[in-house]
C-alpha cells in the first residue's frame, strides 16, 4: 500500500471511526445545508446539517491524542444510537482537503467498509439500537503538516441522511 493512500485510509478512518456504529466512510461532500453543532467529547467533530433529520444520534466522540500525531496510533471512541435499520445499499460521500487542495473525494460502500475494517464486529443490517465503538487507527508519519478538513455524509440505499460528520484536524510542522 503506497504512503499516499496510507494517509487518505488514516483520514477516512479517522472520520470514520468518529462517525460512531457506521464508521466506515462519514467524510462527505462540501456544502452548507443547515447549522454544524458540537459533538460532546474530545475532537474536532462536528455534527453538519444538525438540523435535519438524521438517522444517527451521536452521542460522544473522543480522540486519544487529541490532536492526532503523526507517526502514532489514534484511537476513537464513539458511543450513537441508530433510529432506523441501515441496510446493504448505504453509501458515505467523503471529502478531505488540505487547505483550499482537494485530496479525495470518494464514494464508499458502508456496508463493505464496516466489513473490511472490522467496525466493533459491525455488519449490515445494523438494526435500531445503541452502539459504542473503539478503533485504533495509524497516523503515517509522512502526512504533510497543514490543516486537514474533512467532511462526510452517510445515506441509506433510500437516500436518507443518516448523518454528517465536519472537522478540521491540524498537524503543525516540527
Amino acid at each position: 500500500m503506497t504512503r499516499t493512500l496510507q494517509l487518505y485510509l488514516a483520514a477516512l478512518l479517522l472520520a470514520l471511526a468518529a462517525a460512531s456504529p457506521v464508521f466506515p466512510a462519514f467524510f462527505g461532500l462540501p456544502g452548507t445545508r443547515s447549522q454544524n453543532k458540537p459533538i460532546p467529547g474530545d475532537s474536532p467533530l462536528e455534527q453538519c446539517d444538525a438540523d435535519d433529520k438524521q438517522l444517527l444520534t451521536i452521542q460522544l466522540v473522543n480522540l486519544l491524542p487529541n490532536p492526532p500525531v503523526r507517526g502514532e496510533n489514534v484511537t476513537v471512541s464513539a458511543a450513537g444510537h441508530v433510529k432506523e435499520t441501515i441496510k446493504e445499499g448505504a453509501y458515505v460521500d467523503v471529502e478531505v482537503r488540505l487547505g483550499y487542495i482537494k485530496l479525495l473525494t470518494q464514494t464508499y460502500d458502508l456496508c463493505e467498509e464496516l466489513e473490511k475494517n472490522d467496525v466493533g464486529g459491525l455488519k449490515c443490517p445494523i438494526a435500531p439500537g445503541d452502539y459504542k465503538i473503539d478503533k485504533t487507527v495509524e497516523i503515517p508519519q509522512e502526512v504533510p503538516p497543514g490543516k486537514y478538513t474533512v467532511l462526510a455524509r452517510a445515506y441509506t440505499e433510500d437516500d436518507d441522511e443518516i448523518t454528517c460528520l465536519s472537522g478540521d484536524i491540524f498537524f503543525p510542522s516540527y
